[in-house]
């Protein structure tokens, strides 16, 4: 996947396509960024939130109508949730132009200027530390999923640790604030996973298995 290339032609291909009016742009930038944050998977989680946020859309029907544009003119795959327990996902087109062809009609369309050199010093990020720096919350769903994807964690518990914390304004049992969100969603698991060998255990316990015996007998004895 060609990061740059892709989006270049998505910019030439929004140019030429009338259908299209700022809200398209913004929603499709605001999918092409989540994209970008899942490495380019074949299919991604369409967070409605986290997505109406970035594009600065408003409005949920706004949203939905905007997302069912951009199928129907060919630049998404929109796949809604059937039920609450479902993912709503997305697949952004391929099906990009080659080098040669996306060079010639930008050429087209913006002619051959080439801009003045910009001095290095106005791509130099200035880092400022604030609180998000410390790691006391996770900016953002996303970062939790990539967070749980990198520790091979169980998604679905990624999605459970965030609507928790995020509900009772991440504070440890509602009153103290947490430090490090990493580390509290390492603690998760390690609950998680207890709580599912308990959950084994203790179906193995209640006869699950009618040969198996809670006793021991001494076959020595006489019947």
């Amino acid at each position: 996947m060609n990061y740059i290339q892709h989006l270049n032609a998505r910019l030439v291909d929004f140019y030429d396509d009338d259908r299209l009016h700022p809200g398209h742009f913004s929603l499709y930038m605001a999918l092409f960024f989540y994209w970008n944050l899942h490495r380019f998977t074949e299919e991604f989680f369409a967070n409605r939130t986290e997505l109406m946020k970035m594009a600065k859309i408003g409005s949920k029907s706004t949203y939905h109508r905007l997302l069912k544009e951009l199928q129907d003119f060919g630049f998404i795959e929109y796949r809604p949730a059937k039920s609450p327990h479902e993912l709503s996902m997305v697949k952004l087109s391929q099906n990009c132009t080659d080098s040669g062809t996306l060079v010639g009609r930008t050429r087209t369309i913006f002619g051959t200027y080439r801009p003045k050199s910009v001095p290095d010093t106005l791509y130099i990020k200035q880092y400022k530390p604030n609180k998000r720096s410390l790691g006391a919350k996770p900016r953002s769903q996303l970062e939790v999923l990539d967070f749980f994807k990198e520790k091979k964690y169980d998604l679905e518990e990624a999605f459970k640790f965030f609507n928790h914390y995020q509900a009772i304004g991440w504070r440890i049992g509602g009153k103290v604030a947490i430090k490090d969100w990493k580390a509290a969603s390492d603690n998760w698991m390690l609950k998680a996973k207890e709580l599912a060998h308990e959950k084994k255990k203790k179906k193995a316990a209640n006869g699950s298995d009618h040969l198996i015996t809670q006793t021991e007998k001494d076959y020595g004895q006489p019947l």
